[in-house]
């Protein structure tokens, strides 16, 4: 069994895993509320809510799996990237659990944690191919096996869930915005001409600041003429174009890279159109689709708990010395 601990930005969250793909717990303990007069979340008031709330988000965990720090094999906890004083929390909390009841420690990469979130619900297949979706990052990643990381593609600019935040601010949509600007579309229509970004015939990388630009720029000027703007209709039309490039670029992929299976990850995965366009599109193409329930998508503690695993199993252990980055090359974790 491992204790793992997530707090790389604004969930505090504790999870106890079996064999890597049974959650005994997950506590997740989230802060949206005291984030939301900002507008999006402020890395100071993150580290504070993570202080006061980490040693009950541990208790609560243990409690809820029925276990002891006595019974548990090991601590896995979120390395980076992520902000580094919400990160050094979190390290700071499975060094001292480490440490106390002498447990091996396990660095987590958190973008390998997602993508073992779909592990927790349907054994990964390989190869695969992963499409990473969230605020921060927006990428490909081939895998030949476990804990092997290649990027094959990645966002030259802002990220897809970046892109979302802003879209919505503008549109005048409160914190968080991208799962109302995905309620929004489902009811508008595709009536506002914005562009599809796909760059290089053979690239795999992506691009959504000249998107992004776009509705911002077509928004101001429809207000500064004093026209109506239908809100759902530039959610739509805004989706419509972030979906079909990354299906389009994604499938192109999996076919070239002769996957045996698809995941996604990142808490853009929650999107009900990216979901339902991805599954559409991958039943039409015979391509093996796997994506987590919406809770495992957003950050928590069971997804690193799940790719702790692996890396336990493959001897990766750290020393007293372990400290966050807010950039990690996730290549650089790859085990060979």
């Amino acid at each position: 069994m491992i204790l793992a601990i997530e707090s790389s930005c604004d969930e505090t969250s504790v999870s106890i895993i079996e064999d890597g793909k049974h959650i005994r717990s997950n506590i997740v303990l989230s802060q949206i509320e005291s984030h939301k007069r900002f507008g999006g979340v402020v890395p100071e008031v993150a580290s504070r809510h993570h202080v006061e709330g980490i040693t009950a988000t541990i208790d609560e965990a243990l409690n809820s799996a029925n276990t002891t720090m006595e019974e548990i094999d090991a601590v896995a906890v979120t390395q980076g990237p992520g902000l580094i004083g919400a990160l050094l929390v979190g390290i700071n909390a499975a060094k001292a659990l480490a440490f106390a009841y002498d447990k091996p420690l396990i660095p987590v990469h958190h973008i390998a944690g997602h993508i073992y979130a779909n592990h927790l619900e349907k054994p990964l297949q390989f190869p695969l191919i992963a499409l990473i979706v969230s605020g921060g990052h927006t990428e490909l990643v081939y895998m030949k096996d476990h804990l092997s990381f290649e990027v094959i593609g990645e966002t030259r600019d802002d990220a897809v869930g970046e892109a979302y935040d802003k879209v919505a601010r503008t549109i005048g949509l409160s914190y968080p915005g991208g799962p109302q600007v995905d309620n929004l579309a489902a009811i508008g229509e595709d009536s506002y001409d914005f562009p599809r970004v796909w760059l290089d015939k053979n690239s795999y990388d992506f691009s959504f600041s000249g998107l992004k630009s776009a509705v911002i720029n077509k928004l101001h000027n429809l207000r500064q003429k004093g026209e109506v703007i239908n809100e759902a209709n530039v959610a739509t039309s805004f989706q419509n174009s972030v979906v079909e490039v990354l299906v389009g670029k994604t499938v192109a992929a999996c076919k070239n890279y002769n996957a045996a299976q698809l995941i996604v990850a990142g808490g853009v995965a929650s999107n009900k159109g990216l979901r339902t366009q991805l599954a559409i599109t991958c039943e039409s193409n015979g391509i093996n689709l796997s994506i987590p329930t919406p809770q495992l998508c957003t950050d928590n503690a069971a997804m690193i708990g799940a790719a702790g695993h692996y890396l336990f199993k493959a001897g990766v252990i750290a020393d007293m010395s372990l400290n966050g980055y807010n950039h990690m090359d996730i290549e650089q974790c790859s085990i060979e």
